[in-house]
């Protein structure tokens, strides 16, 4: 092919990888892009930056049944060379229509061996073009502990797309990727080349999982994620709804509606940013291990733990301030500083810090305010087994 064949198909292609977020949208293509491989995304530290994401080739020994470069599929394949993708990027980057590179790919003959393609593209641009900016670049499951260890001295962020949250589901997706080996092992070498010298990878590593493609539930997912947190220090871990694809196992699947992928980004933020336990996030989980789609999680463990509330605005600590729905981080260290200046006597005053009001009021205590009236406590008995919470009036 030629190279803007190979740039269409191949960028095309790997848009399927989450790569990060921009403050008002998922890091998928924007119709405001003219070009299917430039997508705007925000990257730790820099903020808003436009990556040119892409595949080294869709050639692919996989079986991965929600996959469109899986290897039964017939359609046209393509590879860059190294040399070839790294004189593309630095012109896209000398034309300012990228600062930055997203590189993944299928795995040719074998992991090892396309793996060092990557790497070698990665290297061209650090070493010969001199390009220091941000690069992400995708850990193929199967790569030898050589190439994990080269890909942390080269990348920005690396990642290893984990896809299923157990050994079981991710045997329905794939005959030939095997959990621990494939996917854990080269994540806790990433782990452990980083420890040994705190200065690479300065983003760290994250992971991706295929939300409703093998049959898991919520509680599946948000157990993995936490193991995740815990054992490899993941930095953070992007969720993508299943969507089906024409002519694989799955096409007859039913599509991951993209609620569920929104509410399962909300544990992950109570989880990593508002310090919840993992028994507190599992709060919010109905009987079938299920988050309710019509319902901001937080709001259903602030009513499950009656106990915690009202919340004295005055007096209450930040980790305190944060369980309130309606106040995150940003609010909550906005009313520590007030508080040091002057009381807070009112509701405006919280909307006026960034608070969302109508959701903060029923678990707050300011002096001479009425404290409305909480609005499951009228609808649905706490505690109870069979808790489907009302509609939320946002999200949190």
């Amino acid at each position: 092919m030629e190279p803007l064949d190979k740039l269409r198909l191949l960028g095309s292609a790997a848009e399927f990888d989450v790569c990060g977020f921009c403050p008002s949208q998922t890091s998928r293509r924007s119709n405001d892009f003219p070009f299917r491989f430039i997508h705007r995304t925000a990257v730790p530290g820099r903020g808003p930056v436009n990556l040119f994401k892409v595949l080294l080739t869709n050639v692919c020994i996989n079986d991965c049944a929600y996959c469109v470069n899986q290897a039964s599929r017939d359609v046209p394949r393509s590879s860059f060379h190294p040399e070839e993708l790294s004189r593309l990027f630095m012109e896209l980057h000398r034309r300012r229509l990228v600062q930055g590179l997203f590189l993944s790919s299928g795995i040719g003959i074998n992991p090892t061996q396309t793996m060092e393609r990557m790497i070698d593209t990665v290297a061209i641009l650090r070493h010969r073009h001199g390009f220091q900016g941000y690069i992400h670049l995708k850990l193929l499951p199967g790569a030898s502990l050589a190439c994990v260890e080269e890909a942390c001295r080269l990348a920005s962020r690396v990642s290893v797309n984990m896809e299923a949250p157990s050994a079981r589901h991710l045997a329905r997706l794939s005959s030939r990727k095997e959990l621990d080996k494939g996917i854990l092992e080269p994540m806790r070498w990433a782990q452990r080349t980083m420890a040994a010298d705190p200065g690479l990878v300065p983003a760290g590593q994250t992971t991706q999982f295929v939300v409703g493609a093998a049959g898991e539930s919520d509680s599946d997912i948000l157990h993995a994620t936490s193991s995740l947190y815990r054992d490899v220090g993941l930095r953070r871990a992007y969720f993508s709804a299943f969507q089906p694809v024409r002519d694989s196992p799955l096409e007859n699947a039913r599509p991951t509606p993209p609620m569920r992928e929104h509410r399962l980004y909300q544990c992950d933020w109570l989880l990593r940013i508002y310090g919840f336990s993992l028994s507190e996030v599992e709060l919010a989980l109905g009987r079938d291990g299920n988050l309710a789609l019509s319902t901001d999680p937080k709001l259903v463990v602030a009513e499950k733990q009656p106990w915690l509330y009202p919340v004295d605005v005055n007096k209450a600590s930040f980790r305190e301030l944060l369980r309130v729905p309606g106040i995150g981080p940003v609010s909550a260290r906005r009313i520590l500083r007030t508080r040091r200046e002057h009381k807070i006597r009112s509701l405006e005053e919280l909307r006026k810090m960034g608070a969302a009001n109508r959701r903060a009021a029923p678990y707050l205590w300011l002096k001479d305010v009425e404290k409305p009236s909480r609005p499951f406590a009228v609808q649905y008995p706490l505690f109870s087994p069979a808790l489907e919470p009302a509609p939320s009036e946002s999200p949190a």
